[in-house]
């Protein structure tokens, strides 16, 4: 009980009344919650940049005796403003919080994914990098993340090693991880890698977290991964994330 400190972006905004909001809030520390901002939709508010979806900011938030949570007082920190004025950009976005929404829980300590969701906002934000190739390194990283780790390193049905001599490589969704060549050709659930791809693959599932982005792979790799990536997404969280193409 108490005030509470914290950082916290918006992703997700309800209206409960005229002029009051009801906030889906990522925090480090107390994870996804609800927050809500009474009086935060008046003109003269000073919160009122704070409540708007994507908002990142110092927060200090009242939790009352009910464990509900309340807007005390806020400063911004970043509000994101060319996704917000980008249609394309703001679809893509709009499918990242959905799947954050969905992986997340309050008393859930959530540091590294949200700096893994401001990161990829950054980047859709800041940069003109291939979308699909910023929302496919931001699932398979989330992935890793909340205990979904595929294995790359050995064959997962015969543990031969698995070396950047190959010329192909084969990720079996159903095994979490690759296939030689040989194990491949009993599963019929196998995608098919190239090495350019594969080797993105490995970067993106074991760089440090500030250089994820930092690498680029021709249109053919961005294909391949991203129907990996969505396919193995659909898989683990049993719920398929589509964007909205314009």
């Amino acid at each position: 009980m108490g005030l509470i400190k914290t950082k916290g972006i918006v992703i997700g905004v309800a209206n409960s009344s005229d002029n009051d909001r009801v906030l889906t809030v990522l925090t480090p520390d107390l994870g996804k919650i609800t927050v809500f901002s009474k009086g935060a939709k008046k003109a003269k508010n000073t919160l009122l940049n704070c409540t708007e979806y994507l908002a990142f900011s110092d927060m200090i938030i009242f939790k009352s005796p009910n464990d509900t949570y309340s807007l005390n007082s806020a400063e911004i920190i970043e509000l994101f403003y060319n996704v917000r004025i980008d249609v394309e950009k703001l679809s893509y976005v709009s499918t990242i919080t959905k799947i954050i929404y969905d992986v997340t829980q309050e008393n859930q300590s959530s540091e590294q994914v949200l700096q893994l969701l401001l990161n990829t906002i950054y980047m859709l934000s800041e940069t003109d990098k291939n979308l699909d190739l910023i929302l496919l390194t931001f699932e398979l990283r989330l992935l890793a993340l909340i205990g979904f780790l595929p294995k790359i390193s050995k064959c997962v049905s015969c543990d031969q090693k698995i070396t950047n001599e190959m010329e192909k490589f084969y990720f079996s969704i159903k095994d979490d991880g690759i296939k030689c060549a040989p194990c491949a050709k009993s599963d019929k659930g196998t995608i098919e890698l190239s090495k350019t791809s594969f080797s993105a693959l490995i970067y993106i599932l074991s760089c440090d977290a500030k250089k994820l982005f930092s690498f680029e792979v021709p249109t053919e790799s961005i294909e391949e991964l991203r129907v990996l990536s969505q396919i193995y997404l659909t898989e683990k969280l049993e719920k398929e994330y589509k964007v909205q193409k314009f």
